[in-house]
């Protein structure tokens, strides 16, 4: 796995912050991120915390904790934003909210396109999504020129299966591929197959819901059991006396995945960063392969 590809060192990519956390915690756990070693920031417009996390990495740069060039800031093109015209536009805006001159990486979100307008989720009167149409094709355009004006250094998507992947990679006169595929992946929903497309065409395959999901978000499944009290991962834990969250993290890294971590819990963000302090076993590693059944935690990411 060529980590060059997404422009950064390999030990402190494959191990990211994820900052869909509330705008009143996101400033402060930001910065105690940063302090404890992470470098890889995982955001996007639909957290509505981007000028908060921008305070932050402002912050800990004034106080020389940091350069820019320390830090890889990830963002995301939300679906009310597909349409070519407006990604650029969205870019722009959380450039401005950031205080930054340019993301590190910037994703296509979701790759179902919802109406332009106010809503960050756009419904009808009975509930249901407003849908636009939308050629994904047009809006990896869009991404492509963004980076040619430097507004970002990497473009990627997010929730794509090999088949829109492929329409990507097929699409006449593609200027730059995908760099990743951020996915929801953990033991219980391990991703093999897409993984084992994304290596063969040299993209990262990046795992979020890593640790399962809390229960407590409006589009998880709460009828699914809880990935950390499961038992096999409870039993490798005790043997390498980790935790189970370090073992569901370390499993990903020796598959060549970049795993985001999400907590707003300082003792677990310092917790999880240890995660390179041990190694699963081979053994090991079949054991958790063989939690793999299909479920995914989160209805709509």
């Amino acid at each position: 796995m060529d980590m060059s590809l997404m422009g950064y060192s390999p030990v402190l990519m494959f191990l990211s912050y994820i900052l869909y956390v509330p705008k009143s915690e996101a400033l402060e756990v930001t910065k105690f991120a940063i302090e404890v070693g992470f470098r890889h920031i995982d955001c996007a417009y639909l957290y509505q915390n981007e000028e908060q996390v921008g305070q932050a990495i402002q912050s800990k740069i004034a106080d020389g904790t940091v350069k820019r060039e320390d830090i890889f800031y990830t963002s995301k093109v939300w679906s009310t934003f597909l349409r070519p015209e407006l990604v650029r536009p969205a870019l722009e805006k959380s450039l401005k909210d950031l205080q930054l001159e340019y993301v590190d990486l910037y994703i296509i979100h979701h790759p179902v396109a919802l109406v332009p307008g106010e809503a960050v989720l756009p419904t009808d009167e009975n509930g249901k999504p407003i849908f636009d149409s939308v050629d994904l094709c047009h809006t990896w355009e869009a991404l492509e020129k963004c980076k040619d004006a430097g507004l970002t250094k990497s473009i990627g998507v997010s929730n794509f299966n090999h088949k829109q992947l492929e329409k990507i990679l097929n699409k006449p006169g593609l200027k730059y591929k995908p760099v990743c595929n951020q996915v929801e992946c953990h033991p219980y929903l391990n991703q093999s197959k897409l993984l084992e497309f994304c290596k063969s065409h040299d993209i990262v395959l990046v795992a979020y819901g890593a640790l399962g999901a809390q229960r407590t978000l409006q589009w998880v499944n709460p009828n699914f059991p809880f990935l950390l009290e499961d038992p096999v991962l409870s039993a490798i834990a005790k043997k390498h006396k980790q935790t189970p969250a370090l073992v569901a993290l370390r499993y990903q890294i020796q598959r060549g995945v970049v795993v985001l971590a999400k907590s707003y819990n300082k003792k677990r963000i310092k917790e999880n960063i240890q995660v390179f302090d041990f190694e699963l076993t081979p053994e090991d590693m079949k054991a958790i392969d063989g939690l793999n059944s299909n479920i995914r935690y989160y209805d709509f990411q």
